[in-house]
């Protein structure tokens, strides 16, 4: 069996799941992390405690892996949002970012903002549709312009920006950070036109609450300062006690604590699955879905608000009905699981997403017609 189809079986969701977007349900290889750490902890024998500390440099591993980074350059956290906590209470300058992004980047901006006695300040703009262009950032630019914090994929249209377009028109002069929780593991990016990548495990890797991780790049590093550092971030070889010594010469600068292993060794799992199959075919597969659930919304007469062009998607699909309320509960009355918010229906595939879904998905829009046409 191909690698690819492996990983298509290992998806064990109820049928009807299309909520990837908002969690995704755990894989065998995070859950069977889990409990095999537990075990590992549950003796209190020296070498249990001692593997399970281990999970955070697996997980550094594997989503560097990912990344096409080195090591040292991720760091694991609770959430993405406390990842950007890391990376924007250490900015200076104007910050540009969209006003319509998800909350943990305009609240987490917003407040690292109060919080700097004026040496850093958003720069909010209001693209039209929600969609971060190459062209919206260049509008904002001015010398006193040093960053820009963007979803890489935007919750509420579905939208992907074109990272390697935004690096160019904000040049080498200033800093791209990105929120990739809506495109880690399942779109083929070069990363490497970012200088801060914050991501979490939570939806398409599948592997659970408090798997967030970010990247600091050399560049990145030379310019975020090292606020919000606990004892863990230092350059000391032991215990930093009775001393002060200066941040670790490493992402790991932007740490506060050690990861929970549970956690780690979830991360590592849902990242090294992806890796041992390819971010490219998995990002091939979830997109046949996607091209199903539009075919499938065209058939009926639902309108689609979303992109549908390949290069500007993900795995967001979404749709515009006349009633949305009204058609996200006769969905889930199908047992098909959805989000409905701002006015819109959002339906999330995965790779593994199954032609039993899809079909359930298709039976619900048949027999919800009063409700999809605007």
């Amino acid at each position: 069996m191909r690698a690819i189809d492996e990983y298509i079986a290992s998806f064990d969701e109820d049928p009807g799941y299309l909520n990837w977007a908002a969690f995704g349900p755990l894989s065998p290889a995070a859950r069977a992390a889990l409990v095999s750490d537990a075990e590992l902890l549950a003796t209190g024998r020296p070498e249990g405690i001692a593997a399970t500390a281990g999970r955070t440099t697996e997980a550094q591993t594997a989503v560097a892996g990912l990344l096409g980074s080195r090591p040292d350059e991720v760091t694991v956290h609770p959430s993405s949002t406390h990842a950007l906590q890391q990376a924007l209470a250490g900015l200076d300058g104007a910050v540009i970012a969209s006003a319509a992004e998800f909350p943990s980047v305009t609240i987490t901006l917003e407040r690292a903002a109060a919080a700097s006695g004026g040496r850093l300040a958003p720069r909010w703009i209001v693209p039209a549709g929600t969609r971060v262009t190459a062209d919206a950032v260049a509008e904002a630019l001015d010398p006193a312009a040093t960053a820009l914090v963007v979803s890489h994929v935007d919750f509420r249209s579905g939208y992907r920006a074109d990272l390697a377009g935004i690096r160019e028109v904000l040049g080498e002069d200033r800093l791209l950070l990105v929120d990739a929780v809506q495109s880690f593991g399942v779109v083929d990016e070069d990363w490497a036109v970012a200088d801060v990548v914050v991501g979490h495990g939570y939806k398409w890797l599948r592997a659970g609450r408090g798997t967030g991780f970010a990247r600091f790049t050399d560049r990145a590093r030379e310019r975020i300062r090292p606020v919000l550092s606990g004892r863990i971030a230092t350059a000391a070889a032991s215990l930093p006690a009775d001393v002060l010594p200066d941040p670790a010469l490493s992402a790991q600068a932007y740490a506060v604590s050690a990861p929970d292993p549970f956690a780690a060794g979830r991360l590592a799992a849902g990242a090294a699955e992806i890796q041992a199959v390819g971010v490219g075919a998995v990002a091939e597969r979830l997109s046949r879905n996607v091209d199903a659930l539009l075919a499938i919304a065209d058939r009926h007469g639902v309108d689609v608000v979303s992109a549908r062009e390949p290069a500007q998607r993900a795995g967001i699909v979404v749709l515009a009905p006349a009633d949305p309320q009204a058609l996200g509960d006769a969905l889930a009355a199908a047992g098909i699981q959805v989000t409905v918010r701002s006015g819109a229906v959002r339906v999330a595939p995965h790779a593994g997403t199954t032609a039993e879904t899809l079909g359930l998905f298709d039976a619900a829009l048949a027999g919800a017609r009063e409700f999809t046409r605007s």
